[in-house]
């Protein structure tokens, strides 16, 4: 296999590890809240930039210096990313969103001369009073709407899942590069590509999901709860699997 081979190879193995069942759940827990297209994608968007940041950032140590993971903190990281699970699923079943921190549309004073806004004036038949649109000079209209439909809180979330998915499984991938590729320059464009890889995925799914929840919510307009409840419950249950699994089955919390 050539060398450009191997790394389209990496980008499509990250598309690939975005559809993992623990990223899927995670990341529908946290998309099932949203009614908007734009904002699904952009909660995507940051599991998959905390995610890629971590795996590109604990693999390259791990290339790099050749450092060893300890079994027990694999482990640990798995364990991890199922309490994280639990916790998503209890949120959502529980109908709380620890408040979206997110901004609400506002009006405030201003100076017409300000060059942070810039509007058309529109004059009344009465030449006093009139009314007139602005926008904040630097902020990208879509990016500012999303993410304040999305609100603060939601965004750091979704990042914060992603680091944690990455911490996880930042080993087995910086060791199948260090495998694959001799080279540790190259194996460091590949980590990057397959963690862009693994955003891409992340972005289709999660629009897909909410495509998918938004003919659900035309068709049954009463199903938003059943939604958020059902993603809640079904991230539970894998939690505890996987808790199950790191921490008893494979003896990191208790060994028979």
């Amino acid at each position: 296999m050539s060398l450009l081979s191997l790394l389209g190879f990496g980008f499509l193995l990250g598309m690939r590890h975005a559809t993992d069942p623990d990223h899927v759940v995670a990341v529908s827990t946290i998309v099932a809240r949203h009614k908007s297209l734009g904002t699904a994608w952009l909660l995507g968007a940051f599991w998959g930039l905390g995610h890629t940041a971590t795996i590109f950032l604990a693999g390259a140590v791990i290339i790099l210096f050749k450092v060893s993971i300890p079994a027990r903190l694999e482990l640990a990281l798995e364990l991890g990313v199922g309490l994280v699970l639990v916790l998503l699923g209890l949120l959502n079943m529980a109908g709380h969103s620890l408040g979206s921190l997110g901004l609400k549309a506002h009006s405030h004073p201003h100076d017409h001369a300000d060059p942070e806004h810039r509007h058309q004036l529109l004059e009344a038949p009465d030449g006093k009073s009139h009314s007139h649109a602005h926008v904040h000079a630097l902020e990208p209209g879509w990016l500012k709407r999303h993410a304040r439909r999305a609100g603060s809180w939601q965004l750091l979330r979704s990042a914060g899942v992603g680091l944690v998915h990455g911490l996880a499984g930042s080993a087995a991938v910086a060791l199948l590069a260090l495998a694959a590729i001799p080279g540790p320059g190259t194996g460091l464009l590949y980590l990057f590509l397959f963690g862009l890889g693994t955003l891409a995925g992340m972005l289709i799914l999660s629009a897909m999901m909410e495509l998918c929840m938004l003919a659900l919510l035309r068709w049954w307009r009463t199903a938003e709860r059943l939604l958020v409840f059902g993603t809640g419950l079904l991230s539970f249950i894998l939690g505890l699997l996987i808790v199950y699994q790191q921490g008893f089955a494979k003896g990191l919390l208790w060994r028979p």
